[in-house]
């Protein structure tokens, strides 16, 4: 059999292993590149090693490493109660303020889960008290996270950006990377808000209801809370403009507040996304070895035999929407996708590689309201009181579900027709 098959289909077993069974598919991976890179295709063990992405890995473990410690000292909640307070009024307003705080603090650093699990217990409870639509605040959460998640100095944007590296092309991380993105979604997030109950809320008055933030009482800021925020400031600073290495920075900011004790650094370690981190390492480590024995060309061609310059977008967005329903969007259908563009481009005889990314990254990401993520499954968790949660399941899951095609829709129009990707 053809080498080049044989590797393709090992990327397709994993997947589908890991989505039948409990077991990490960068683990799956490893060993599928071992076997079929070093013994059927004739790699050395040092291609293999070389082949997995350590600065990568340091760099996510750095930031949630950073993160997780301003999760657990409070700063960042007490921060998201202070900025609340500031929102009196209709309860229309609340969906989009979790949307806008969810983005702001995705941006900053926190990535997408890590801002879904600060902001959901405070806006599920907000939802219930103020009687907002509990799928409407799910969903406005999820997007708003999603919205601000590619930011370069967040998990999901140093993923990707590591990946464009990777190929050859250059980006820039704020306006081709992060931006494109940020649009998309919140175009997503304001249609739903439309369509999913925000426009009835304007039409109840609400009195001056704060929500949760406003009916208990706010806890002070402590000196580690100040200590942490500006840690995360010098964090932001520092790798936008001076170019500082994120690893290092965050690794060097998170040990400053263990030593002053303002952090727990052995919860904060256990914290860390190292499911995440070890698939996007060995998924990536495969997909060099599909690289190597022309299984990504093979792939490719699939993709370009089904696609045209006019389509490209949409179907390159349901292809990553459809995996990233049972597979993970940054550690799966990002390191599966990504590294497709150039031979796609030369296939189909042009293209925007920009147009195609934020396709790729938008079609995995839609979807991820669905409760088989992580961010629907954390809104479900802390569905208010009297919420049915098995009803909220279901909206949930056709909600995500139908955003395959959404996703599709909208890329193709956004990058397709609008850039003439």
């Amino acid at each position: 059999m053809n080498v080049a098959l044989i590797s393709l289909l090992a990327l397709v077993a994993a997947v589908l292993l890991s989505g039948f069974r409990r077991v990490n598919i960068g683990i799956i991976a490893l060993g599928f590149a071992w076997v079929i890179g070093h013994y059927i295709a004739g790699q050395p063990i040092a291609f293999l090693l070389e082949s997995f992405p350590l600065n990568l890995a340091a760099m996510l473990f750095g930031v949630s490493f950073l993160f997780g410690i301003a999760e657990q000292n409070g700063s960042l909640r007490r921060i998201t109660y202070r900025v609340m307070r500031l929102v009196r009024g209709r309860a229309a307003l609340m969906p989009l303020v979790f949307f806008v705080l969810a983005a702001l603090l995705s941006t900053s650093g926190a990535g997408n889960i890590a801002t879904v699990a600060v902001l959901a217990p405070m806006a599920m409870a907000t939802a219930g008290e103020m009687r907002i639509n509990a799928l409407l605040m799910s969903i406005m959460l999820a997007n708003g996270a999603n919205a601000g998640t590619f930011s370069p100095i967040a998990p999901t944007g140093i993923i990707a950006n590591s990946l464009i590296q990777q190929i050859g092309v250059e980006m820039q991380p704020w306006t081709q990377v992060y931006l494109p993105t940020l649009l998309a979604q919140t175009f997503v997030a304001l249609v739903s808000y439309g369509v999913f109950g925000g426009i009835a809320l304007w039409r109840h008055h609400e009195g001056d209801g704060e929500g949760a933030a406003g009916s208990h009482a706010i806890e002070p800021i402590t000196a580690a809370n100040v200590m942490t925020l500006l840690c995360i400031a010098i964090f932001i600073v520092g790798v936008v403009f001076f170019k500082a290495d994120a690893a290092f920075l965050t690794i060097s900011l998170a040990i400053l507040l263990c030593i002053l004790g303002m952090g727990d650094q052995e919860a904060a370690v256990k914290a860390a996304p190292w499911n995440t981190i070890l698939m996007v390492c060995g998924v990536s480590v495969l997909i060099a070895v599909l690289q190597a024995t022309g299984g990504l060309d093979l792939f490719t061609s699939l993709l370009a035999r089904v696609s045209t310059l006019a389509t490209v977008t949409g179907v390159i967005a349901l292809a990553a929407a459809l995996l990233s329903v049972y597979s993970s969007s940054s550690g799966v259908v990002m390191p599966a996708f990504i590294p497709l563009i150039p031979g796609l481009i030369a296939q189909l005889g042009g293209g925007s590689p920009v147009a195609l990314v934020s396709s790729i990254n938008v079609g995995s990401h839609l979807v991820d309201v669905s409760p088989l993520s992580t961010l629907g499954a954390l809104c479900i968790a802390n569905a208010p009181p009297g919420e049915d949660r098995d009803r909220l399941f279901r909206r949930l899951l056709y909600y995500g579900l139908s955003m395959s095609l959404v996703s599709a829709l909208v890329c193709w129009f956004f990058f397709g027709v609008l850039l003439g990707g």
